[in-house]
């Protein structure tokens, strides 16, 4: 009985994780480039790098439930005790702060795993949509340094999670929820909470929401001067925006926006962030304009190249954050759609869940590790590349050099499939006496050209191996 019990909560689970991907952020279809020559660097540096981990930790992690959602009252829903008042489950939720002791958190092995995978930059989430606080922030006793972690010597889990990662040369992104659930200031107690948004009438109470804005203005600032070089301000939750800027994109995630504005007032709190971070990146997610200065389209990849910058935002598992019994892609699809996203010109960032314990889930350390034996040896078409004109053809992905003297062929290996003797392609010819190298051994290897299109041929002891791609790279025909 036990078991059946356990196997339909895991169903019940995964089935809340399939909801919540269709509620994914949409991607701005339009692009404001930055004017800040210290911006442009900063955003020319992270351009490079192509491969990040994006960490969700917090409150829902002691459950294993989805990260904040299931306190939001929309029809799409689905809590697993369906006797349970909201009220309720808003209180047993709140009450999670109680039980969050991550004893064996660790934030070098998080780094190191990161490191072996290949990848570059962090966003950490710092808050999350339920206001609870993973950094030693002054404005709410609702974080992370306040419960049973308090005595840690580590309890200012960002100011650790951060330094880690930095001593690893990562970019340092800084996860923000605009939303906050948790305050009065934004769910009001007076009123009921129908949806995400503030759940009062910002016209007839702008007292009440400029002490959400102060809040907010704070919380990010004590961020920018306390924690440490950061690189990212990572602003999720874009209900919250100025009306101007509400569009059908934003209607049709299938929450009411309120018919006033939501304005946090982003110069404002953009100009502080700047002053102490000399060209900050500052990611407003889906709020088109100077304070979105690259693109986050969540859960999919562009069907097209994109020229500005925009990484695709994407889990390991089927969920952000940890949840028991999860379902972990293979290194394989992973590496795919890291060739995909690169040669469309973004740049991948991968979601990972560590456990309520504080260490990363075994099958997500394994995967980064086996990702890692492909970044390690076929990094140099991938990082520091840029796109192409002809990126694509059939299973094979191309980038270039900066300097645009060196092609990239990444052939992509359909999973299960081994090698052939050989591979080809039609588009992106090789110089007449180019050398082809394949990067995974460092050899040249022969190569014929026909009017179809060239051929190479592979060592004879690859014949029959299992990869994931292989990455050759050659000086173009143009």
């Amino acid at each position: 009985m036990v078991k059946k019990l356990l196997g339909l909560f895991s169903l019940v689970v995964l089935s809340l994780v399939a909801n919540a991907q269709q509620n994914v952020h949409q991607q701005s279809t339009l692009y404001e480039w930055p004017t800040d020559p210290a911006v442009k660097a900063k955003l020319d540096k992270w351009q490079d790098q192509k491969f990040g981990m994006i960490i969700h930790w917090g409150l829902y992690a002691v459950p294993g439930i989805i990260e904040s959602w299931e306190l939001c009252n929309e029809d799409w829903i689905n809590r697993p005790d369906s006797n349970q008042s909201y009220d309720d489950y808003k209180k047993w939720y709140w009450g999670l702060n109680k039980a969050f002791n991550p004893i064996n958190f660790d934030p070098t092995i998080w780094a190191k795993a990161g490191q072996d995978a290949g990848m570059k930059y962090l966003v950490f989430t710092t808050k999350h949509h339920d206001g609870f606080c993973m950094f030693d922030t002054k404005e709410t006793d609702f974080n992370i340094s306040k419960g049973p972690f308090a005595s840690n010597p580590k309890a200012d889990v960002a100011k650790y999670v951060f330094e880690a990662f930095r001593e690893k040369n990562f970019m340092i992104g800084a996860y923000f929820s605009k939303p906050d659930w948790h305050s009065e200031n934004y769910w009001w107690p007076k009123y009921a909470t129908p949806d995400r948004n503030n759940n009062y009438d910002i016209r007839r109470f702008p007292w009440r929401w400029n002490k959400f804005k102060d809040y907010t203005y704070n919380q990010i600032k004590e961020l920018m001067h306390n924690y440490g070089g950061i690189d990212i301000l990572w602003l999720d939750g874009g209900w919250v925006r100025p009306l101007e800027t509400v569009n059908d994109e934003v209607r049709s995630w299938g929450a009411a926006i309120p018919a006033w504005s939501q304005d946090i007032n982003m110069p404002k709190i953009a100009a502080m962030a700047r002053k102490a971070q000399p060209g900050l990146l500052v990611v407003d997610r889906t709020v088109h304009g100077p304070y979105e200065n690259y693109q986050t389209p969540e859960q999919r990849i562009p069907e097209k190249q994109l020229a500005y910058p925009w990484e695709s935002c994407m889990t390991l598992a089927n969920n952000w954050g940890f949840v028991p019994n999860d379902r972990f892609k293979s290194a394989t699809k992973i590496i795919h759609s890291l060739a995909e996203v690169v040669a469309k010109g973004g740049s991948l960032l991968l979601g990972i869940g560590p456990k309520p314990d504080g260490t990363l889930p075994a099958e997500a350390i394994d995967r980064m590790a086996d990702i890692g034996k492909w970044t390690s040896v076929n990094g140099e078409a991938i990082y520091n590349t840029r796109i192409t004109k002809d990126y694509h053809e059939g299973n094979t992905w191309f980038t270039q050099s900066k300097n645009g003297t060196t092609r990239y062929a990444i052939v992509c290996i359909e999973e299960g499939k081994t090698l052939s003797n050989t591979v080809s392609w039609k588009t992106n010819m090789p110089a007449a006496k180019s050398k082809i190298k394949l990067l995974a051994t460092g050899e040249y290897v022969k190569w014929s050209a026909t009017n179809d299109g060239i051929t190479i041929s592979l060592p004879k002891n690859m014949e029959g191996k299992s990869v994931a791609a292989l990455a050759f790279a050659f000086t173009p025909e143009n």
